[in-house]
């Protein structure tokens, strides 16, 4: 016989997909969103984002070049890193706190683990939660300009206020500012992205289109974004219903297309490397990230925290695991075990 049998270790499934094409997919999965942050904040947003993909890219390539390892920017982690902290920038914000982020997330929580495969949490997450703490103030800066004078009508005339008082001034407020008084926002400006906010996170229609992209080429599966999402819509259709607001379902939607939770559920919480691979684990992740973005959003004094519920959920995606991890047939309960050892 001329074919002779190969034997090698598991796993002997394989697929014929890299790493390049899959964050070559997932860049373009994030094309929509971004080409729409761009025309919707000008050209300075272009810049932070040019400047942070430029600077994970290099930061990868000296930090390997230094340290003698094998170059690996060709597999474009590094460009999708800079990509999303790019995307998780006020569109204002001076264009060197993007480059701290950018090598902080690519040295710091990617290189120092031992590099692609090894970080314990999202790099890009990582960063907008140091830059957060270290440029409090520069983060949370959302200039509103002449390109958002028609939000004004919002405040004046369309709202349709919940609880009483005043608004805060527009200039600078994004819409989960406005969502976390119990007033409504329109819904139509959310979905679309006519409203201010970071680069990315504006447009829930792109992000869904990105996310629907991903689900068609298999580059993700259903169960997080989707459980992410609907248990935390309902956490908040519960609220809503329990704190006497008008209308319930209008402003849950309104809060599924505010701020960063579709960008963080279809391309942050789907991450490979620190989300579970076991299918309950993913199922108790994905909840997890629901409850604690409704806690951090609903029941805490801020208005966000997609990217702290995300964190905490990577942080614990080992324990996860752990519980979840699939017995190999034939192989009795740890617990059947040790009473069988003990009996005899």
């Amino acid at each position: 016989m001329s074919e002779q049998y190969k034997v090698s270790v598991s796993p002997h499934v394989r697929d014929s997909i890299t790493t390049s094409k899959i964050m070559l997919y997932v860049i373009i999965a994030l094309m929509p969103a971004t080409i729409f942050g761009i025309i919707n904040f000008g050209a300075h947003a272009l810049l932070v984002i040019v400047v942070s993909i430029a600077s994970a890219v290099a930061s990868e390539y000296c930090y390997e070049k230094l340290l003698k390892k094998p170059i690996t920017t060709n597999d474009l982690s590094a460009v999708v890193t800079g990509l999303l902290i790019g995307l998780n920038m006020p569109p204002e914000i001076s264009w060197w706190i993007p480059v701290i982020g950018s090598v902080f997330a690519i040295i710091v929580i990617k290189q120092l683990y031992g590099g692609i495969g090894q970080n314990f949490m999202n790099p890009a997450l990582g960063a907008r939660c140091f830059l957060l703490i270290s440029f409090s103030s520069q983060m949370t800066t959302y200039a509103a300009g002449d390109r958002f004078s028609h939000l004004t009508d919002f405040v004046q005339g369309e709202f349709t206020g919940h609880a009483a008082g005043a608004l805060d001034a527009l200039s600078g407020a994004t819409p989960l500012a406005y969502l976390k008084q119990g007033y409504d926002f329109n819904l139509g400006a959310l979905f679309a992205g006519n409203v201010t906010g970071v680069i990315g996170e504006t447009s829930a229609l792109c992000l869904l289109a990105g996310g629907i992209f991903l689900l068609a080429m298999k580059i993700i599966d259903w169960k997080i974004p989707v459980i992410y999402l609907g248990s935390f819509g309902v956490l908040v259709l519960i609220t809503a219903a329990v704190r006497g607001y008008s209308n319930p379902c209008m402003y849950m939607l309104e809060e599924l297309c505010a701020g960063g939770i579709m960008l963080g559920a279809w391309f942050m919480a789907t991450d490979y490397v620190t989300s579970p691979i076991t299918y309950n684990g993913q199922i108790i992740y994905a909840v997890f990230l629901g409850v604690m973005t409704w806690l951090f959003r609903m029941v805490g004094s801020g208005s966000e925290g997609v990217s702290y519920a995300i964190i905490l959920g990577n942080v614990i995606t080992p324990l996860i695991e752990h519980y979840t991890r699939p017995r190999a047939f034939g192989i009795p309960k740890e617990k059947k075990q040790k009473k069988e050892a003990a009996a005899s």
